[in-house]
């Protein structure tokens, strides 16, 4: 203690519990900036992503998977359409990885470059579903009544018949071709996004700020562009990562029996149909094809089922 001028008795100060108290403090506006910064969609979602380990090695192996397509047709050992009569049915060797085919081409390279025709096919095929079903749900899930009805009628028919058996006749009234093909496809898996979408919208437009803004006068446009479409991106997300591997083996399936990639083109399907009648001779002419299709298509199962746990309602275990 000290005394003062005046006689009173000051307390002493004690240092070391100020600066413990500031430190404290700083400490407790630094936990709030970082939960508030953690608090982020983005940081919310890759947090929870990265837990899902599974998911992370899913999307590494895409990863790859898209960088091959991209420079496979590059990086070649060798032409992947160059025949060579002289050495058809080999098995794998330092000249030639994975053996050569029926036509003495090399298996790698064809393998490399049919990478990019399967993922392009996918693609293409998941975007016209995308592009005819997200419209056609967004409409029926907002509007309701008839117009639901009647959508929903002719997506039920649809849906009834066998998607593979569907395809091959859509394919068999556009030609062959795998443009044709992946047209066939996309059209087969519209009522699947249309489902996807209007489950969500039927689910958000019964919410209270959709309400609100059909009150105040806005156009049906605007909310379902600005509010409808915003909050059916998470479903929708999933649902095109587990179409994209169901497109890429409906499109193997569609060049196995000739009516996908035409020759010469690299397609893993049509490896597998050029592959079949030599089966008993070289095995590995189907066996590297059908591992690839097979991690593609589990890889984007997983990664879909990753996005799902990730996108939705974490759920708090006590």
């Amino acid at each position: 203690m000290s005394n003062t001028l005046d006689g009173t008795v000051e307390p002493p100060v004690d240092v070391w519990a100020e600066a413990t108290a500031r430190e404290i403090e700083r400490g407790a506006s630094a936990v709030q900036e970082s939960s508030m910064r953690r608090t982020t969609p983005w940081r919310h979602f890759r947090t929870r992503f990265g837990r899902q380990r599974s998911g992370v090695v899913a999307v590494g192996f895409l990863a790859f998977a898209t960088v091959v397509a991209i420079m496979g047709p590059y990086v070649t050992p060798h032409d992947p359409n160059v025949q060579n009569l002289q050495a058809i049915l080999q098995y794998p060797s330092s000249a030639h990885w994975l053996g050569t085919d029926d036509l003495g081409r090399d298996v790698l390279s064809r393998l490399m470059t049919g990478t990019r025709v399967s993922l392009v096919a996918a693609t293409q095929a998941t975007l016209i579903a995308v592009a005819l079903g997200v419209p056609l749900g967004l409409i029926s899930g907002f509007f309701g009544g008839r117009v639901d009805r009647a959508i929903m009628f002719v997506n039920d028919a649809i849906m009834a018949m066998p998607g593979l058996l569907l395809a091959i006749a859509i394919v068999g009234m556009l030609g062959r071709g795998l443009t044709n093909a992946m047209i066939a496809i996309g059209i087969v898996f519209v009522p699947r996004v249309l489902r996807i979408v209007r489950g969500s919208v039927m689910e958000i437009k019964e919410e209270t700020y959709i309400e609100a803004s059909r009150s105040i006068g806005t156009p049906t446009g605007r909310i379902i562009r600005q509010h409808v479409l915003r909050n059916v991106r998470s479903p929708l997300i999933v649902g095109v990562s587990l179409l994209t591997g169901r497109a890429m083996l409906n499109e193997a399936s569609l060049s196995f029996l000739g009516l996908g990639a035409e020759y010469p083109e690299a397609s893993w399907g049509a490896m597998l149909g050029r592959a079949l009648p030599y089966v008993d001779r070289s095995p590995f002419l189907i066996v590297f094809p059908g591992i690839a299709i097979a991690l593609v298509v589990l890889a984007f199962n997983v990664a879909g089922d990753a996005l799902r746990d990730s996108l939705g309602r974490e759920t708090r275990k006590d």
